[in-house]
């Protein structure tokens, strides 16, 4: 569906054009925005995959398994429909661990992965109580270091590229426990219905 809003958005902009008479003005920023994509793009390959090295070193040095343990209580009391030694746990807290150092990209394939473990243990094409509850950690998803953000930052020369960290932290404790509160009162009030 979003891919048909986008092409009807690019074909009014386009029919637009060819009536105002801007035609070659929208071609010279067509040609400059994938220039700029590519270079872009360029520019976050070498960041995240300076950040990928990280994530694996640290999974190496056992700090990954450190991050899992600390996190697994409340990981366990926010899935209680989800058995402790679950495979589904493990997506979860490696898809955690990801948004925190800020690695959206890597956290995706395990937040899919966590997503079909779910849907087996649930048994059901219907979402159940732990995927409502992840996909909303997942979206609100607390970062402590923003890497992609970063990495944008640098590419456009910003003077200071982490400045953002601290405002970054504070914005996403904010909006995933936002998710937390909403999504359990959302539960409850539905348990109060039935």
């Amino acid at each position: 569906m979003v891919n048909l809003i986008w092409a009807f958005m690019a074909m009014i902009g386009i029919v637009y054009a060819m009536f105002n008479g801007t035609m070659e003005e929208v071609n010279k920023a067509l040609f400059e925005s994938a220039d700029d994509a590519v270079t872009l793009s360029i520019g976050l390959i070498s960041i995240l995959v300076f950040w990928l090295g990280i994530m694996k070193v640290a999974e190496n040095a056992g700090i990954l398994r450190v991050l899992t343990k600390m996190f697994r209580p409340i990981v366990v009391k926010l899935f209680p429909d989800i058995p402790r030694d679950h495979p589904a746990m493990g997506y979860i807290l490696s898809n955690f661990t990801a948004n925190i150092f800020g690695l959206g990209n890597a956290a995706t394939p395990m937040g899919i992965k966590a997503m079909q473990q779910m849907k087996e243990l649930s048994g059901t094409d219907t979402a159940s109580r732990s995927m409502i509850t992840f996909l909303a950690l997942n979206t609100s998803s607390l970062t402590i270091i923003p890497t992609t953000v970063i990495a944008i930052r640098m590419q456009y020369n910003s003077i200071s590229p982490t400045e953002i960290v601290g405002t970054t932290i504070i914005a996403t404790l904010i909006s995933s426990l936002s998710a937390i509160v909403i999504d359990r009162l959302f539960y409850y009030s539905s348990l109060r219905r039935k």
